[in-house]
């Protein structure tokens, strides 16, 4: 007789009374959270807040004069629940909420960040952000831009984290997290393997980047000491825990046109213009490249074949050589979607965070600072 239905059976030997058997059964009431921005990041950022039993969201932020007025859920096309959207920082802070999740730009306007930032902190509320990648370590930050925002936190007995997916997980809490099986470790490198094809900021793509500019054109990536200002926090992060000195930070930057024109999220990409490129930023330890963070990025999976791939689009790769050798592939959401998926994990790492850092002490905290920042209610039903 047939041995499949047996094998196969379901069986549920255990039957658990609550619905949450590993953490404090103590409950607290929701963070009062006010989401700054309402782009790619700042939207997700109020669809979570939303939709978390541990948050209330009770005000937004909006740069376009357009949206103010406009209820917050209306931004996301979902029914209104009469908070209004404003273009005024005094607004927000009247709300006196226990957190601002900041999404607003800080590639194109990193001084109006910075400001809009320490003013929360000042006025005593928590922030959390993707918008200054450099403050995933602090350390390796400008020393005055930081003393200026912990003077803040110190006015308002408020605390500032700031993530993302890399910087901010992928190549630095990730990799120490690997690195707890090594005995030695010779070098570290996180790999990005993206193309950008849906990646919707055109100021990002073409000015920073350089795609769709003409190979000798100069963005802002090939400038001296600009990789350096976003990628030297990982990489000093990933150094200090490890306890070792960095001689130097060194940078590359190559690129490749593409041979027909692209149309893309963030505009159009001619014809013999650059199409992909790639870039290191790299820690030195002993006259070796020991740190390092690279990132291969297309606007093509064609392009620059002879580049690094993945097995598949949308690739965070880790490789620790020493003894043991360790790969880690991280593949964020579905191969059609990983754009858009990578976006949810970049503002789930500082949504997630939210009661951890309002719980953390006064100034600027790290990733090592807090206990691990796990979802609230993540296995809530999606229906």
């Amino acid at each position: 007789m047939s041995l499949g239905p047996a094998l196969s059976a379901r069986r549920c030997p255990v039957a658990f009374a609550g619905v949450n058997t590993l953490r404090s059964e103590t409950t607290r009431m929701p963070a009062r959270v006010v989401v700054c921005g309402s782009g790619g990041v700042g939207a997700i950022a109020i669809a979570a807040a939303l939709d978390s039993t541990a948050l209330e969201l009770v005000g937004v932020w909006v740069h376009d004069p357009k949206k103010t007025g406009v209820d917050a859920a209306t931004l996301i096309s979902r029914p209104a629940i009469g908070v209004h959207a404003t273009g005024s920082y005094d607004d927000l802070i009247a709300l006196q909420p226990d957190c601002a999740i900041y999404c607003a730009s800080g590639e194109g306007r990193p001084v109006e960040a910075r400001e809009e930032i320490a003013r929360m902190l000042a006025a005593g509320i928590n922030v959390v952000t993707t918008s200054i990648p450099a403050l995933v370590f602090p350390r390796a930050h400008d020393a005055k831009e930081v003393a200026e925002l912990e003077r803040a936190c110190e006015v308002g007995r408020s605390t500032l984290y700031a993530s993302g997916i890399e910087p901010g997980f992928a190549g630095d809490h990730l990799v120490l997290v690997l690195t707890t099986m090594s005995r030695t470790i010779t070098s570290v490198r996180t790999q990005e393997l993206f193309t950008y094809t849906d990646y919707p900021v055109s100021f990002t793509m073409f000015e920073v980047f350089g795609f769709g500019k003409p190979m000798e054109h100069q963005c802002l990536m090939e400038l001296p000491g600009v990789q350096t200002s976003v990628w030297a926090a990982p990489i000093r992060f990933v150094a200090h825990h490890l306890g070792v000195e960095l001689d130097e930070i060194c940078e590359t930057y190559e690129k490749r046109i593409t041979p027909r024109r692209l149309e893309v999220a963030a505009g159009v990409i001619e014809a013999g213009t650059v199409g992909a490129v790639r870039f290191e930023t790299i820690g030195v330890v002993d006259g070796r490249d020991a740190i390092i963070i690279e990132h291969i990025n297309r606007m093509a999976s064609d392009l620059a074949p002879d580049w690094p791939t993945a097995d598949r689009d949308g690739t965070y790769r880790i490789e620790i050589h020493g003894e043991p050798d360790l790969t880690c592939s991280l593949q964020v959401g579905a191969e059609a979607t990983f754009s858009h998926d990578g976006m949810i994990a970049t503002t789930m790492r500082i949504v997630n965070a939210i009661p951890a850092v309002i719980d953390g002490p006064p100034g600027i905290v790290t990733a090592t600072d807090l206990p691990l920042t796990l979802p609230t209610d993540a296995f809530r039903s999606n229906a």
